[in-house]
């Protein structure tokens, strides 16, 4: 890492006539960028989506935390589920990324916990030529199970230990997916990851996977953001 200090920016993103608030952390000369799809009933603030941002920002990732719904959307319940709604978002999000200045040349990559790892993964069908790989940290994989089979991209599934249903879940979509995949238990871990330590393996294994993955060179298609 050659920078001691994160640099922090907050954005505006406007998607249509509704605007999106984001967290953008800028690492100097970034490996490339990971955009974080949070579960619901969370948003850009959360703990430990920030937690595990600050360690890839250490091994010199940037990211994008941002609310993939306005705080009068974020009223109505089943918005919080809509997964169809929060992929356009994540789809769209991941296109302004494309074309902000600052962004524009960064490989890209999707960390999804959640619910939020199925708007990734159904994001990443749809960005098969733009997302270089995916994480999903307690994920719902089984709520993107139709595109799973098209998805090429390298993704790493982490689970907690003692998360059993979703340890059921992620095993199945593993044998879906249909690119590289690996699928990774965090032992004495619950869903959350809240036990002492826990989450710094799942930011450590999400930081190796990007590390490997997310390549500088890498041609991404670049889209006109409208």
């Amino acid at each position: 890492m050659k920078s001691s200090e994160q640099s922090f920016k907050e954005v505006d993103i406007a998607i249509g006539e509704v605007l999106l608030k984001g967290n953008l952390r800028l690492a100097e000369d970034p490996k490339g960028i990971v955009l974080f799809s949070h579960g619901s009933g969370s948003s850009r603030l959360s703990i430990r989506n920030n937690y595990v941002a600050s360690l890839l920002f250490e091994q010199g990732f940037s990211s994008l935390l941002f609310d993939l719904l306005t705080t009068k959307e974020d009223l109505i319940f089943e918005n919080r589920f809509d997964i169809e709604l929060l992929t356009e978002r994540l789809v769209k999000v991941t296109k302004w990324v494309m074309n902000y200045k600052k962004t524009k040349k960064m490989p890209i990559g999707y960390f999804g916990a959640s619910t939020g790892a199925a708007s990734a993964l159904n994001a990443a069908a749809q960005m098969e030529n733009v997302i270089k790989a995916v994480v999903s940290r307690g994920g719902r994989p089984d709520l993107a199970m139709p595109v799973l089979k098209s998805i090429k991209m390298p993704t790493l599934l982490i689970v907690g230990g003692k998360d059993d249903v979703v340890i059921g879940l992620n095993k199945k979509a593993k044998a879906t997916i249909g690119g590289i995949c690996e699928l990774k238990i965090i032992e004495g871990a619950s869903h959350l990851f809240s036990e002492a330590g826990k989450l710094e393996i799942v930011a450590k294994l999400t930081s190796e996977w990007f590390d490997k993955y997310l390549k500088k060179e890498a041609k991404t298609e670049r889209y006109v953001y409208k």
